[in-house]
């Protein structure tokens, strides 16, 4: 069973930043691709995703704010986020995807806030 366990959650003010970690239970080369999500009112967006190739895709939203990166040998995936907004709260979920079938991490939390 794979597992995919987040970090690096928490609160912080308008205008920081944070980096979420995403550690794997397996290697990350068996996955098509690995990408961040947020809970959004009856979904989960897309924030970004790399794929493993090194080929990467980001929400608008997250374009020159955001960046995603993977660390093959520890079997990890970043996402390190700057010039965080209000709007950028949410919980945040780590994903992988091979053969059409998807894992989700447990979430973890990231507050903008004041």
């Amino acid at each position: 069973q794979v597992q995919l366990v987040e970090s690096g959650g928490g609160l912080v003010q308008p205008g920081g930043s944070l980096r979420l970690s995403c550690a794997a239970s397996e290697s990350i080369f068996d996955f098509n691709s690995m990408g961040w999500y947020r809970q959004a009112p009856g979904a989960r967006d897309l924030v970004a995703r790399i794929n493993v190739g090194g080929v990467t895709n980001c929400a608008d939203s997250a374009k020159g704010r955001f960046t995603i990166s993977r660390d093959n040998a520890n079997n990890a995936v970043y996402l390190h986020m700057v010039g965080l907004k209000s709007e950028d709260t949410s919980v945040y979920y780590c994903n992988a995807n091979r053969l059409c079938r998807d894992w989700w991490g447990q979430g973890a939390q990231v507050t903008v806030s004041t």
